[in-house]
């Protein structure tokens, strides 16, 4: 941990070497979530979260992708169903609303699980996401990423805020997973054009997601913990994520939820 960080200066190159530490790979694909807040950063610091998004595009290369849920189910539903791909503010932080609207960053085309990307990868992986009828089915970036050698970075927020794993449950279908409710949206797309999509909702009524079970059933390399600045962090491989979650559905679909309170 850094005890004294005065400047942007100072803070920069930490930030970077703490990544690599964890285990971030140079020419990898990365997806973050993300409590800015947890790195401990100096709130009179301007730009914070802009620092943050450039440490991690350093620590990944030019030959790097960096991913972020932009997730916008807050303020996109049944009773406001416009999904505006450039101007719908994401709803799952700070550092994911920065990137969103960071220069050069792609967002995937879908009302409330679209994901922001930048690097040589992005365009492949937040393609077709707009084919899906469900938030995170095949053709989204969290089910494309296993296949790409990619990693999840958790960064100072736990592993409950795991989007990743509703692409799992969707491969197993538990009985929590889906509402009965079918939204039609109308889609804004880049270009200005009006597209709608039919997506079926998640639903969860009566249950309490609890991803972070997750961290049980990995173990190195698979999962690498540590800390980023003041943040502590998990670091997992998406492969061995996938694998070790769809095992645990399949013997117990209610491995991942508890009932509500």
């Amino acid at each position: 941990m850094h005890s004294s960080l005065p400047n942007s200066a100072s803070i920069f190159p930490h930030l970077v070497d703490d990544l690599l530490r964890l285990g971030v790979r140079p020419g990898g694909v990365l997806l973050v979530h993300a409590s800015l807040r947890s790195l401990g950063l100096p709130e009179s610091l301007p730009n914070r979260a802009k620092i943050a998004i450039t440490a991690l595009l350093e620590a990944l290369g030019a030959a790097g992708t960096l991913l972020m849920p932009a997730l916008s189910y807050a303020s996109v539903s049944a009773r406001q169903p416009v999904f505006d791909v450039l101007r719908t503010p994401s709803c799952v932080g700070a550092l994911p609303e920065a990137f969103r609207v960071h220069p050069g960053t792609l967002r995937s085309v879908h009302p409330t699980h679209s994901v922001s990307g930048v690097g040589p990868r992005a365009i492949e992986l937040l393609a077709r996401h707009e084919c899906d009828t469900t938030p995170c089915g095949v053709n989204s970036p969290f089910a494309k990423l296993p296949h790409a050698g990619g990693q999840v970075l958790f960064l100072g927020c736990g592993m409950r805020p795991n989007t990743s794993i509703h692409a799992i449950e969707e491969h197993i279908e538990p009985p929590y997973l889906y509402s009965s409710e079918v939204v039609e949206y109308q889609v804004i797309l880049v270009d200005g054009t009006l597209s709608t999509m039919r997506v079926r909702r998640h639903g969860f009524r009566g249950w309490e997601q609890r991803y972070e079970r997750l961290e049980s059933l990995l173990s190195s390399p698979g999962l690498r913990k540590g800390r980023v600045l003041q943040a502590e962090c998990h670091l997992v491989e998406a492969a061995a994520m996938w694998s070790a979650a769809l095992a645990a559905l399949r013997q117990d679909p209610l491995y991942f939820v508890e009932r509500s309170q």
